[in-house]
């Protein structure tokens, strides 16, 4: 059996009645305290913890995330299902929680599609019982495909049929903010150079008041907008690896084979002096897709 990158509220439900499960909360402790799916444990690391690309950041990462993924009964055997509250307000984190599970080599992970949003819109059954599940050894197996370091996406900025997607938001892109923390939260605004945009709310839109991503063709369609096909090789980057997550998955679902993250993305990059940034306003024909003009689409 292959297990589906996104799975729906109901698909999980019946799953969760013959197949070995850990379901993983990213949401914040407050919220998971409120309520959850029941079984569910609360990781939110997947979402807060920041990297960086050097050797010694990847490997305190790999320990860091194999030693609370062990904790959370993940021996390989079991299906990971990563949820956050809903696609759009959790700035990616449940698909960055399917990246590290991936770039960790875990070989069973989904994410709820549409988030804890789509679970209460069912009206499925939500608990504010704290799970414990049984510890195993979490299977690490680095898959070194999936990300890049700061010295790889400098390299590839001299490769102009490299493309170098910036999934940011439209502020961010436009170097008036440099993260969604603040605008001065890191010390440098602007862009890696060369690089295009799609902004990442701009790959999903609302069914039936949840959030979801984009069907592969209107994905496609988008991607194409700045040069995307799915015979491209393309380098993801936001501010933290979870917007780029997002993206990724979608991008993956549509069709679109060799793509990479640089997951510690601008946090790491803008406080490099000596790494190259464009800054002020963009290029108006580089190619730049925003949330607000697929709206209506």
């Amino acid at each position: 059996m292959t297990d589906k990158t996104l799975i729906d509220a109901s698909e999980l439900s019946e799953l969760l009645k013959t197949e070995p499960i850990v379901i993983i909360d990213t949401r914040a402790p407050e919220e998971y305290a409120i309520s959850h799916i029941p079984g569910a444990v609360n990781i939110r690391e997947i979402f807060s913890y920041l990297s960086t690309s050097t050797t010694e950041g990847l490997i305190a990462m790999q320990g860091l995330f194999a030693d609370l993924l062990g904790k959370a009964g993940l021996s390989g055997k079991e299906l990971a299902v990563i949820y956050e509250d809903a696609m759009n307000t959790g700035y990616g984190q449940s698909c960055r929680g399917y990246f590290l599970l991936k770039f960790l080599g875990y070989p069973r992970v989904s994410i709820l599609h549409g988030g804890y949003k789509a679970w209460q819109d069912a009206g499925l059954s939500v608990t504010n019982k704290v799970s414990t599940l049984a510890p195993k050894t979490f299977p690490l197996k680095i898959n070194t495909s999936l990300l890049i370091n700061k010295d790889e996406m400098l390299q590839s900025l001299a490769d102009p049929s490299l493309v170098k997607l910036d999934v940011r938001d439209f502020d961010e892109w436009m170097a008036e903010s440099s993260s969604p923390y603040g605008i001065d939260f890191c010390p440098r605004k602007g862009r890696i150079p060369g690089a295009v945009l799609i902004e990442w709310y701009a790959l999903m839109k609302e069914k039936d008041g949840v959030v979801m991503f984009r069907p592969k063709e209107e994905i496609q369609a988008i991607a194409q907008q700045v040069g995307i096909t799915t015979g491209s090789t393309v380098n993801i980057y936001c501010f933290k690896g979870a917007r780029a997550s997002n993206t990724f998955v979608a991008l993956s679902e549509a069709g679109v084979k060799d793509l990479r993250i640089y997951f510690a993305s601008w946090n790491e990059w803008s406080r490099d002096p000596s790494l190259p940034i464009e800054e002020g306003p963009a290029d108006p024909i580089r190619p730049a897709v925003t949330a607000a003009r697929m709206s209506a689409v």
